[in-house]
């Protein structure tokens, strides 16, 4: 036994309770896609039910391997990527927009060639502009009311990624411009520089709405959800069909394999799953899936709060924020307090390789809450020591 608890602390560093957190979020994951997804594997495998069992096995032990990948290497060295991946991004967000997948009447994919997997560059720049983002702020810390210095690039960089994601995937642009602006404001950014990024903001994703591919589907999304709340016959069907699964699951559900909407709602595997959730383990699966979820944010603000550099808290506090958030999202379009988004539940909707990124990103959080790595020699951007009085804390 002391061997093994040896091997696990040698080889599982960083907040234990994100660690339980993660592993038991991706072993319901399994179990509950398992049960979403029949109607759709007799639909498109021919009654092979185990089908998307195995695949999607395989991509959540593969995200998990690539947390682990993650969490080894020292979140410094993140410095030295994000801006070269959040360069990259562009170009491949304009070539996607361009030439990519269209599924839902939007390119918002691109395909790998020689392994033929599909992947959406918006989630390389989501994590690539966070990670930038907390860079040039602990860079900027001793200098941070420097208009044309510090904080023109910032925006120039927050502009142009969710612009460009804007065109194909509005919700997704308006997630990360409200998680920059939570990393800048605890990066103790001026708040008149914050009320300027967000009519920057305003009038970046309004150009999207009027010149992108999803403009007039996320309109007509709002102004559904506002006329549903005076005229119950305007419920759109895949939200009428949440509401039910999400009424009959009672307190404690169904069970598991128990449900009778995966039949009929649209998307139950990923975007409506939280729905699927309550209906086979009632409020308790509910409740217990959100708090998982407020407890990943906890932890996550723990590590802001105990970090001994800017950089280290910055990043893990908005990658905490961009996961958490978009779970709280996903969980409000299923109960009706929100119009219908597409975002997917982090680590428990089937998918492919954004369940990758979503590990990559938890792994990086993991790395910060291990500490400074003072026994390892990292060469980085320079960045400001913190103290108590130098970030804003939550």
């Amino acid at each position: 036994m002391t061997a093994v608890k040896a091997w696990i602390d040698e080889n599982f560093k960083g907040d234990p309770i994100i660690w339980a957190i993660v592993i038991l979020l991706s072993m319901f994951s399994i179990m509950v896609v398992y049960s979403a997804t029949g109607t759709l594997a007799y639909k498109t495998a021919g009654g092979n039910t185990e089908l998307y069992l195995f695949r999607h096995s395989f991509l959540v032990f593969l995200s998990l391997f690539v947390m682990w990948l993650a969490h080894k290497m020292p979140y410094r060295k993140y410095a030295l990527y994000a801006r070269l991946f959040m360069y990259l991004s562009i170009p491949l967000l304009l070539f996607t927009y361009m030439f990519g997948s269209n599924i839902n009447e939007a390119n918002r994919w691109l395909t790998i060639p020689v392994i033929n997997q599909a992947f959406q560059p918006s989630d390389l720049a989501k994590l690539s502009l966070i990670a930038a983002l907390a860079a040039m702020l602990a860079k900027g810390q001793s200098n941070i009311k420097d208009f044309t210095g510090t904080f023109l690039p910032i925006i120039l960089a927050i502009g142009v990624i969710c612009g460009l994601i804007g065109l194909a995937n509005m919700s997704t642009a308006i997630l990360l411009l409200v998680t920059c602006l939570l990393i800048m404001f605890i990066g103790r950014v001026p708040v008149k520089f914050l009320g300027l990024v967000v009519m920057v903001g305003i009038m970046g994703l309004t150009m999207a709405v009027l010149v992108g591919q999803r403009g007039n589907t996320f309109t007509s999304r709002i102004e559904t959800f506002w006329e549903s709340k005076e005229d119950d016959s305007k419920i759109p069907f895949q939200a009428e069909q949440s509401y039910i699964a999400i009424a009959t699951g009672g307190i404690s559900g169904k069970g598991p394999g128990n449900s009778e909407q995966r039949n009929s709602l649209p998307h139950p595997y990923s975007d409506f799953i939280y729905a699927i959730i309550i209906e086979e383990y009632g409020m308790v699966g509910g409740a217990t899936v959100l708090f998982l979820y407020l407890a990943l944010l906890y932890r996550g603000m723990r590590i802001v709060a105990n970090s001994n550099k800017a950089f280290g808290g910055l990043l893990s506090a908005g990658l905490s924020f961009a996961l958490v958030i978009q779970a709280m999202v996903n969980m409000a379009v299923a109960v009706g307090l929100g119009p219908i988004t597409g975002l997917p539940l982090p680590l428990l909707s089937m998918g492919g390789t954004s369940l990758v990124f979503t590990g990559t990103a938890l792994g990086i959080i993991l790395s910060v809450s291990r500490g400074d790595h003072s026994d390892e020699v990292i060469t980085a951007v320079p960045e400001v020591t913190r103290t108590n009085n130098r970030l804003r804390t939550a």
